[in-house]
């Protein structure tokens, strides 16, 4: 029999949904909207919950109470949020792609998603101390204008997420 995280999202359980996430704290992250284009722009400023050190949520149970717009993943969602980076379980596992190499339920080890730069543990800052989200825009995948992959994240922009690319370096 498969592992949970290898079967389509439909069948799981709530706790194997829940235990899809890898800890990388991506998804805590404010993005900008341009309202002409509607393109999103990611930015290194998270959520007031989000544990800097940690990249976990502060109080995931009753989050939505603190943070109302909080975006809430399901199975049937997982694939629709443009947003999500390449790398995130949810949305490999909705395109029926399998988790990276350094996926604690791959791997078996919690620390591997911040050894191998996926987190953004220690590399970003609260929303409380942010000021306007315009000011902290990042490209975290690469110039999707660079049709020769030159910028180091491959043609796809996606890099090498499933190995060791770090999209939080913005030095």
């Amino acid at each position: 029999m498969k592992p949970f995280w290898q079967r389509p999202l439909a069948t799981l359980t709530r706790e194997e949904w829940e235990a899809l996430c890898d800890g990388c704290g991506q998804c805590c992250l404010h993005k900008v909207e341009d309202e002409d284009t509607g393109e999103i722009y990611h930015t290194n400023v998270a959520c007031k919950l989000l544990d800097l050190k940690t990249a976990r949520c502060g109080d995931y149970a009753n989050r939505r109470s603190f943070v109302p717009d909080c975006t809430r993943l399901t199975p049937e969602t997982a694939g629709t949020y443009a947003w999500l980076p390449p790398s995130c379980a949810y949305r490999l596992r909705a395109e029926g792609e399998p988790l990276p190499e350094w996926h604690y339920l791959v791997c078996g080890d919690r620390e591997a998603v911040h050894r191998a730069g996926m987190s953004v543990a220690g590399k970003v800052i609260s929303e409380t101390v942010a000021g306007p989200l315009e000011n902290h825009i990042v490209w975290p995948y690469g110039d999707e204008d660079d049709p020769d992959g030159e910028d180091g994240y491959g043609e796809d922009g996606y890099g090498e997420h499933r190995g060791g690319a770090n999209p939080w370096d913005v030095d």
